[in-house]
């Protein structure tokens, strides 16, 4: 086949590997084992090229890790519940079973086209009752445990998509799947206590130190947001009533002149009842409540309140302290009332100032320089009673302890991560298994009678709305304690919660009778994750505290799900995010078709190291193509020469200088193909060493076709390049691979092994430097002595013409690669 027919090739070994179930999964030996994993994708319909990018990324590593000796596991399946499928199902007017498992068939076929080594036998689907089922069982079991609760809070509500949101899917007050603005609502819900979790959480980051990118640690440690402090109670003037504060500077408590109260604190109503302020703070508090979280928490926010009419009592002064409802606290903040210190907090101090609120400092500097404005450093105590001319520092848990001594305040750590609200009001997610009984109140469904079904037989509404209330037939059912009618829960689970396990199940996919395999569980936890940044938050720390809730089930025997983890970046066109409203989309199929699966592979790996943007361009894919096309004419330019020799053969004998300089390109290829797949996964350098060597072969082929070892040198380092590009290039490689006439093919060949002593040239070219400029070079022999390397660079012409009549300082000699002559 003298025209590389790129289709032909791909078609034949695919179909090869899919026959012979080359990348089934076998059992880890000697415990040499991988689980290599790309995060698993929306049945959207297409895949598009940050797909192509991410699962490209995950195959090299997949292959190569095979190649090294491991058993490897590689599956794929689909996140194929939530928001994305079900909006997209209504606005084609279809049924989102019909959409997502018809994508699904579509994006499997996309997926083996472009030749990736999934074992598609261990192959999910989050929609289907034999996954969801065992969630519904996971659910049961925090049931039990109290990790699942339910009760009635403010939530996040998408009027578009007619669901609350969880904190985390929230981005600067927009729905994180539609853009509309999110409001603020009061429903009951079901909640995960995820933040049970939030020490051990926060700790274990330390464990991923140098598997995990420091930029994703460094957002999970700020989402939990770890603070250390004091719980203050003040009692209220006239009420037999308190309130309790949050803080992190006990140490102002004596400049502390007010108090600040969420809107939404459940205070508000009793603290304005017969104070006269109703009809002001209730207005206050329902256009508050309008605004979005993320501006009410922004620096530039403008510090609104109105008085409630009512005084706390300070602690230790008995001073009163007027009690404000402000815009600036949040409920989800500490306890939703903060003791406001105006002289020590920039927000208290702009409060302060615009409702002429008294200034109180009880901290200067120890240097004894004047304050002008708002002091936030520590310091030395100052009116604060026995505490005066005490370090700040220390004051903080002497005040403390005598708050505790007295009984009105205690040491806490608070956290800013909030639980989990699972409740969505959509149709298309997992049923959650509990009934509501007049009688028996909340009741768990049976493990028998599980799965609790998403019944299918249901129109989905055209606004969003959850079809499930209206659906009798879902809905009717007995109480599984007592036997009366009841009714089933109508909400499902956020998505989150299925992409949160997905990674443990596929280790036993088709396991019906439980959700784990113990012969199968020797893969957890995955060796290498790679996905988006974007995912760094909600399912990155889902994942985590999943893992850390099944394990004390005693589903799981680790404490972490991903022991490295790989954030690639974004395939960009004209510098922004590929979208179909920018017009600036690149279809994989189009690709594909025009230039074939490997030159797309080739080409995402090439242009960028992987945790870059990638910057797609015709040119680079064009480039890409013709190095593909330019192995191909090597390989047939030497049809009669090569035979189907291993790579990094033995060094048969005395070498010529060409059949040397062969030898030592191919071993130092393999070297730093190696090297930098291994490194942090240089995809792009490997390759540049694979396109050297390609080169090299071009350059020195005529010369070696009739030189005594020529031939079979030759062999050796085509060998070696097709077996080192064959995890990139797959196709091509075994067509070339299978055409040198070698027995079994490239997906069973071990890496090769270069020879250190191979890499070492006959000779080196050495810079001459005098006082750090270039002034020439000498060639000399590989592992000359710094003496004989000295006394060749004083005698080159150019330099003894530049050192005449001058004082030799020194002479630096930086062995085979520089010399420099100092000289004054």
């Amino acid at each position: 086949m003298a025209h590389y027919d790129f289709k032909q090739i791909e078609a034949k070994w695919q179909k090869v590997w899919a026959d012979q179930n080359c990348f089934r999964t076998e059992e880890a030996s000697g415990g040499k084992k991988y689980y290599v994993l790309e995060m698993f994708p929306y049945p959207s319909g297409r895949i598009h090229m940050g797909h192509v990018r991410n699962y490209s990324i995950g195959d090299v590593v997949a292959r190569y890790k095979r190649m090294r000796g491991f058993s490897v596991f590689h599956p794929m399946g689909w996140d194929a519940f939530g928001l994305p499928a079900e909006n997209a199902a209504i606005k084609h007017g279809t049924h989102p079973a019909k959409w997502t498992y018809e994508n699904i068939a579509h994006m499997r076929a996309q997926l083996k086209s472009l030749g990736y080594s999934y074992d598609w036998e261990r192959e999910i689907a989050t929609c289907h009752p034999g996954y969801y089922r065992f969630e519904q069982e996971f659910f049961l079991r925090f049931l039990e445990k109290g990790l699942v609760y339910r009760k009635k809070a403010p939530v996040n509500w998408c009027p578009d998509c007619h669901t609350v949101l969880a904190n985390e899917q929230v981005e600067e007050g927009l729905c994180w799947r539609c853009d509309a603005v999110v409001q603020q609502k009061e429903l009951s819900q079901w909640f995960l206590r995820i933040t049970d979790y939030a020490e051990e959480l926060l700790a274990d980051l330390d464990k991923l130190a140098g598997g995990w990118p420091e930029r994703v640690l460094t957002m999970q440690r700020n989402w939990i947001g770890k603070s250390v402090g004091a719980e203050i109670t003040f009692s209220i003037k006239e009420m037999d009533e308190t309130v309790t504060v949050f803080t992190t500077r006990p140490d102002t408590l004596f400049g502390a002149t007010f108090m600040s109260l969420a809107p939404e604190h459940p205070l508000v109503e009793k603290l304005i009842a017969g104070t006269g302020q109703e009809g002001t703070v209730r207005e206050f508090v329902e256009r508050v409540s309008r605004m979005d979280r993320i501006v009410r928490t922004a620096e530039d926010l403008e510090k609104e309140g109105v008085f409630t009419g009512r005084y706390c009592l300070h602690p230790f002064t008995g001073r009163e302290m007027p009690i404000y409802v402000a815009n600036f606290v949040l409920m989800g903040y500490g306890t939703g009332a903060v003791m406001a210190v105006p002289a020590h907090d920039e927000r208290d101090g702009e409060f302060a100032a615009k409702y002429n609120l008294p200034v109180r400092t009880v901290i200067v500097p120890g240097d004894g320089q004047t304050v002008e404005g708002v002091f936030t450093r520590p310091g030395v105590m100052t009116d604060s009673g026995k505490f005066d001319g005490m370090d700040s520092e220390a004051a903080k848990k002497a005040i403390v302890d005598e708050l505790a001594a007295r009984g009105v305040g205690k040491p806490t750590v608070n956290y800013r991560l909030r639980d989990w609200n699972i409740s969505r009001q959509r149709y298309w997610g997992a049923p959650i298994p509990v009934v509501y009984c007049d009688q028996c109140g909340i009741v768990p469904v049976s493990r028998e009678d599980l799965p609790v079904e998403l019944p299918l037989d249901v129109q989905v509404n055209p606004d969003g709305r959850s079809p499930l209330p209206d659906c009798a037939a879902f809905v009717d059912t007995v109480c599984p304690a007592c036997g009366k009618p009841a009714r089933r829960e109508t909400d499902t689970m956020d998505t989150f919660v299925e992409s949160s396990w997905y990674f443990a199940r596929y280790t036993a996919a088709r396991n019906e009778d439980a959700p784990f395999s113990p012969e199968t569980g020797g893969w957890l936890p995955v060796d290498q994750y790679i996905g988006g940044i974007e995912h760094a938050i909600l399912h990155l720390l889902y994942s985590r505290f999943f893992t850390k809730a099944l394990r004390d089930e005693g589903y799981l025997n680790h404490d972490e799900p991903f022991q490295n983890l790989l954030t690639q970046g974004m395939v960009l066109l004209h510098g922004s995010k590929m979208s179909k409203s920018k017009g600036n989309v690149v279809d994989p199929d189009e690709m594909i078709a025009r230039f074939g699966a490997d030159t797309v592979r080739l080409f995402c790996l090439f242009a960028a190291p992987p945790e870059k943007d990638l910057e797609w361009n015709d040119k680079g894919i064009e480039g890409a193509s013709r190095f593909l096309n330019r192995l191909w004419r090597l390989v047939d330019e030497l049809e009669g020469v090569l035979s189907p020799v291993s790579p990094c053969v033995a060094a048969p004998g005395a070498l010529s200088a060409a059949e040397a300089e062969l030898r030592r390109r191919e071993h130092d290829a393999v070297r730093r193909a190696e090297r930098d797949i291994e490194n942090k996964f240089q995809f792009n350098t490997a390759i540049a060493a694979m396109m050297e060597l390609v080169n090299a072969l071009y350059t020195l082929k005529d010369e070696l076709r009739t030189s005594p070892y020529g031939p079979l040198l030759l062999s050796s380092a085509v060998s070696s390049l097709l077996a080192i590009l064959s995890p990139i290039a797959p196709h091509i490689c075994e067509e070339l691979w299978a055409r040198l006439g070698h027995a079994g093919g490239l997906t069973g060949q071990l890496w090769p092994v270069y020879d250190p002593e191979a890499l070492k040239t006959a000779e080196v070219t050495i810079a001459i430097q005098v006082n750090g400029k270039l002034r020439g070079q000498i060639s000399v022999a590989a592992g000359a002595g710094e003496e004989e390397v000295r006394s060749l660079a004083l005698k080159d012409p150019n330099v003894t013409r530049h050192i005449e009549g001058k004082n030799i300082v020194k002479v630096i000699v930086i062995p085979e690669k520089l010399v420099n002559v100092v000289v004054r």
